[in-house]
């Protein structure tokens, strides 16, 4: 498993931190990364372009002049397309050029932007950003201390940072994005990845292919499941003092037994 250096702000190394090898060690496939940029750009087309047809140009719909007689060719419409301010045909009209493209695709090109960036030496795991004030310059001034040289900076963060987000905004080249919006194309544009601990820890889970150990399980998201089979065993005993509290079935009716027909009155002797 890849091994990284973890800093402060000061660019001192305070520890280290182990990545997953499926996400950050993965081989860069140069596809799959062509692939996820041309479908980000597709989505981020806007798709307005639109030319008037013949239907929608000014200009009134009678007849210039009668069909027949003037040795002109015939006219119907001073709108046509082939008259100067006519309408277009087959112009472009508004769309959208986003399609879809496999998740699996999309979270394998981002597996291997982190890679690249990884093997490149171009990441660098922060302990956290705690920064005392918002402003830009001293912002600037720890950038530096990471890394002078980088012109393209991207940053992730985990959660809601306010002075990071006031003192990176007004910084040409630093983008700031949280762990769960980071794409491929995002990776690629920016020349190095600046990331803290708790992010590389959530992205190393979240892409990772291997499932987590059941082992490790967290007691937390057990608790429920114990409460759930404490409150049905509870339940079962209820159950059955309602069933004994019920009175038992009255047995099925026995059929009805066949009259047998009535004698007819003998007839009286005179």
């Amino acid at each position: 498993m890849p091994v990284v250096d973890v800093q402060n702000l000061e660019g001192k190394k305070i520890g280290t931190v182990e990545l997953a090898d499926d996400v950050f060690g993965a081989k860069v496939n140069q596809h799959l990364l062509h692939e996820a940029v041309r479908h980000y750009l597709a989505g981020r087309r806007a798709g307005t372009h639109k030319t008037k047809d013949k239907s929608e140009v000014s200009g009134a719909g009678r007849k210039l002049w009668k069909q027949k007689g003037t040795g002109r060719a015939r006219i119907g419409s001073i709108r046509s397309p082939l008259w100067r301010h006519g309408g277009t045909v087959h112009g472009p009209v508004p769309r959208s050029y986003e399609y879809a493209l496999p998740k699996k695709m999309i979270t394998g090109a981002l597996r291997s932007a982190l890679s690249a960036k990884l093997a490149q030496e171009k990441l660098t795991v922060v302990d956290a950003w705690q920064l005392e004030t918002h402003k830009t310059k001293a912002f600037r001034e720890t950038l530096t201390k990471l890394d002078g040289d980088s012109k393209k900076i991207l940053l992730v963060e985990t959660g809601a940072n306010v002075n990071l987000e006031r003192a990176s905004r007004n910084l040409e080249g630093i983008t700031l994005l949280p762990s769960n919006s980071l794409g491929a194309y995002d990776l690629m544009r920016h020349e190095r990845l600046m990331l803290t601990k708790d992010a590389a820890v959530k992205l190393s889970r979240a892409l990772s292919r291997k499932p987590a150990d059941p082992g490790q399980q967290n007691p937390e998201l057990e608790a429920p499941t114990t409460e759930k089979s404490g409150a049905s065993e509870k339940a079962a005993p209820k159950a059955a003092k309602k069933s004994a509290s019920r009175p038992a079935a009255k047995p099925a009716a026995k059929p009805a037994k066949k009259e047998k027909p009535k004698a007819k009155p003998k007839a009286k002797k005179e």
